[in-house]
């Protein structure tokens, strides 16, 4: 087994970026004030959404449970402050599509009251069951802070036989631009690592928690360090990684730091590991010790379209016109707003809508400072796209396959195991949108998918009504078949004068049996 610190291993592709943390890193962590109305969608996580707790015109307070999910899949939301409930309707939120979700409205009065919201504080962890802790991290609606927003409950319930050995502690922020990690580091690396061991309990023990930083952090590095009373401490092991994007997507993560790779169609945990963004650690940490469900977190602002680029503690369900106000405002002329970074990141297309929980950065771009795509040229096969791939795909193959419609190939070629992280397309020199037609294609696989779901459904229902119906007309023909069989039985002249004779003959008997004979003539 990999002993931590002995070696890094990499994996295949990946580029360098110029990071531009420097714009956002010059300034002390600040914290947005509160928005006279926070907008909360009710959709903020893989999975299905909850269903609604409150009504309009209902007082609620801070940190108040807003949505009870049923699905195991899922996260409630909660109020980020206290105030009035004055709508539950459909609003803009932060879609690649640009289309609207339900949310609730929420008009601040001001006080910013817990009431009875804050749940009893857990200190002691470590007596309590996982099962409990768990519990607790799926109440107050805990989530994946590094961008996928997956319950975090579920992701820390491994299967009976997944035995976890290894935690990962997610520091590593590969995309230019975001460090709202690295932010958070510097100024909570105590409450991250308590986070990571309450994580630690609740799996079972691992042997092992390795927190990845990338070698640009050495603030964030050092207090680590700090806490932990060195680069090795007990079960911990705090690890230095290279500047490669796209090395903080979690696969890719877990083969640098050791040296094995997920499988394709599987999970971290099918090889004994689960991997966790550090602010996730620290929202763990909040909700098992303080009772504090997830209503805020720290948000990058930066690009050089706003006037003071900086991290920021924002409350979820601020809308990001304020955010960026907060930051100095615009500086025109901006060219792209972005929730995230300037690879993987969501345009929107309103500033209007709200921060939700997988917010970790708002690029406010100008004309030319992002790398522009040229007029898209054909495909010249140079083999590019395939060099940088981190997933070991051949990306031009997949392009030309979603091109063509042919999504069945495309799914033979391995579609599903591309993680998006647009290494191709920068590199791309016909400026192909590459990722953008395996989206495309993702998503008619899975429109496909739904609709053969649906047809077999109604195939298997029309089939058992078929069933259904040959079983009644066959149960009706043998009840008919028995009901004449009984009429022809009574109907036979021999059977009838059979039957006669055999009641007169037991008659005879009876009154032979009492003595009673007829009387005789003299």
């Amino acid at each position: 087994m990999y002993a931590p610190g002995e070696k890094l291993w990499h994996f295949h592709g990946g580029i360098r970026l110029d990071g531009q943390r420097e714009l956002s890193t010059g300034r002390p962590l600040g914290a947005v004030p509160l928005s006279a109305e926070f907008v909360v969608p009710v959709q903020q996580h893989i999975g299905q959404a909850g269903d609604v707790l409150v009504r309009e015109g209902q007082h609620v307070h801070r940190g108040q449970q807003l949505t009870q999910v049923r699905e195991y899949i899922g996260a409630p939301v909660h109020a980020p402050t206290s105030g009035k409930v004055i709508a539950i309707e459909n609003r803009p939120v932060p879609h690649p599509s640009g289309l609207e979700g339900l949310c609730v409205v929420i008009e601040a009065d001001g006080r910013d009251d817990w009431g009875d919201a804050r749940l009893e504080p857990l200190e002691d962890y470590r007596a309590l069951s996982p099962g409990r802790i768990r519990r607790r991290v799926r109440k107050c609606g805990i989530v994946g802070l590094g961008g996928a927003a997956f319950p975090t409950a579920a992701k820390i319930n491994p299967l009976h036989e997944q035995r976890i050995h290894t935690l990962v502690l997610n520091g590593a922020e590969c995309e230019p631009y975001i460090t709202c990690d690295d932010t958070l580091l510097r100024h909570h690396a105590a409450e991250v690592v308590e986070g990571a061991r309450i994580l630690m309990h609740t799996l079972g023990g691992p042997e092992r928690c390795l927190i990845a930083v990338e070698e640009d952090m050495p603030e964030a590095y050092e207090a680590l360090r700090e806490v932990l009373g060195g680069t090795s401490s007990g079960s911990f092991r705090l690890v230095s990684i290279p500047s490669i994007y796209p090395t903080g997507s979690e696969k890719q993560l877990i083969q640098v730091l050791t040296g094995r790779e997920v499988p394709a169609d599987g999970l971290p945990a099918d090889i004994g590991v689960v991997c966790q963004n550090v602010a996730t650690a620290r929202a763990v940490y909040r909700a098992v010790v303080h009772g504090e469900p997830l209503i805020e977190r720290i948000v990058t602002v930066t690009g050089r379209g706003v006037s003071e680029p900086g991290n920021h503690l924002v409350r979820i369900g601020t809308p990001v016109h304020e955010v960026i106000a907060h930051a100095g405002g615009y500086v025109e002329p901006v060219q792209w707003l972005l929730m995230g970074g300037p690879m993987m990141g969501v345009a929107l297309h309103d500033d209007a809508v709200p921060v939700v929980k997988a917010t970790n950065c708002l690029l406010a771009a100008r004309r030319g400072e992002l790398r522009a795509a040229g007029p898209v040229l054909p495909c010249i096969r140079c083999g590019e796209c395939v060099r940088v791939c981190p997933a070991r795909l051949l990306p031009h193959e997949l392009y030309r396959l979603a091109r063509a419609a042919e999504f069945d190939r495309a799914q033979e070629y391995d579609l599903f195991d591309c993680i998006e992280c647009g290494c191709c397309a920068y590199v791309c020199p016909s400026h192909l949108p590459l990722v953008h037609y395996y989206r495309y294609a993702k998503s008619e696989i899975r429109d496909l998918e739904r609709e053969r779901q649906a047809a077999d459904r109604a195939r298997r229902r029309h089939e058992f009504r078929l069933e259904r119906l040959e079983r009644e007309k066959r149960e009706r023909a043998e009840r008919l078949a028995k009901k004449k069989a009984a009429v022809s039985h009574k109907a036979d002249p021999e059977r009838k004068k059979a039957a006669v004779q055999a009641a007169v003959q037991r008659a005879q008997a009876r009154k032979a049996a009492r003595g009673d004979t007829a009387p005789t003539e003299d």
